[in-house]
């Protein structure tokens, strides 16, 4: 169970579930499609379009070009005394390929899509079916779902419990905007929601499903909307992946020269355990996104050597405190008192 924390905005987030979809398509995987926002038909068609393997070294080649130009231009700022530190690798992609790439300025095929089964869940069609349920102190729309989920798994021979005649495949689960105002939930709109606990029964059932079949869901939640904390640590503990999204669309980072080869942050607040007591740690914690003209890509965050010549020494001071607010990494690179260890 993969929870996404939405941006303020949606877009980015929207962009990773979309990802998460065309894996699926490109992979012969099943897919449920389920949101009250958006018809689950018109996610498909805005689905992006997988690059070939001749086609993806030639984008991933003109990006290496790019970063190499960069690191032509930085070489010539560091001081002599840094030059032989070892380099942070911003993007590994570049040198290793895991699952499918995809470009963001086409949309896939109606060929490619149609090549596998889906099934849709659009809320307002299904409480228009029958009239309103409640189970289990659950409100009608995530009982729905749940039951919509439940037959799937069922009929179409995803129940790992039962055996199956015909070749086993895998179900991928995506849920938009899980918890808004336009499931019928007030847990976003108020401190005391009258059902508190609608979210954290749904997400605990659902979490029982997946165990026990050939299943995997992402789900995107507008987290910046829960006003209740208290909530949000539950949703968080009932999730086996927790990943973040911040925009810097409308703050102040946007204009900061630090983030100026970034559009966001990814924090990762938690990652799957399961089977396992601990799990794999990275050692890096400083990550970072950025839509390119076809590739969105997530790389870790490192810090300018320079950040330029014309920047003031007052705007020094202001970019080494916000580089305190970085966690651990390269991010603890900069951490002078009045400017930039560089």
């Amino acid at each position: 169970l993969v929870f996404t924390e939405e941006d303020k905005y949606g877009l980015y987030s929207n962009l990773l579930f979309k990802y998460f979809l065309a894996e699926g398509v490109v992979c012969g995987h099943d897919l449920f499609v389920a949101s009250a926002k958006e018809h689950p038909d018109n996610i498909l068609k805005e689905l992006p379009a997988p690059l070939l393997d001749d086609t993806y070294r030639k984008e991933l080649g003109d990006e290496a070009a790019a970063v190499k130009s960069e690191d032509f231009q930085d070489s010539m700022k560091i001081a002599w005394r840094y030059q032989n530190l070892p380099k942070v690798e911003a993007s590994p992609t570049t040198y290793t390929k895991f699952g499918h790439y995809y470009d963001v300025s086409k949309k896939m095929s109606p060929e490619l899509c149609q090549s596998i089964k889906w099934h849709s869940f659009y809320l307002h069609e299904e409480l228009s079916f029958e009239p309103k349920m409640k189970t289990c102190n659950m409100n009608s729309g995530y009982a729905r779902l749940l039951q919509s989920i439940q037959r799937i798994i069922s009929q179409e021979g995803f129940d790992g419990s039962d055996p199956q005649k015909k070749q086993r495949n895998v179900l991928r689960i995506g849920i938009q905007s899980l918890g808004s105002i336009l499931w019928g939930d007030d847990v976003f709109c108020s401190d005391t929601p009258e059902d508190t606990h609608s979210l954290t029964k749904f997400l605990y059932v659902l979490r029982g499903l997946l165990r026990k079949s050939l299943s995997a869901c992402i789900i995107t939640v507008p987290a910046h909307l829960i006003q209740n904390k208290a909530i949000m640590e539950r949703v968080t503990n009932l999730s086996d992946m927790v990943v973040g999204l911040e925009s810097f669309i409308g703050s102040e980072r946007e204009t900061n020269p630090l983030y100026k080869d970034y559009h966001g942050l990814v924090h990762v607040h938690q990652i799957p355990r399961l089977n396992s007591l601990i799990c794999d740690v990275s050692d890096t914690k400083d990550l970072a996104f950025r839509l390119k003209r076809k590739l969105f890509t997530i790389e870790r965050l490192h810090l300018p050597p320079d950040l330029s010549d014309t920047v003031s020494r007052a705007s020094k001071q202001d970019l080494a405190g916000s580089a305190k607010l970085l966690s651990s990494g390269c991010g603890a690179m900069a951490i002078g008192k009045k400017h930039l260890d560089f």
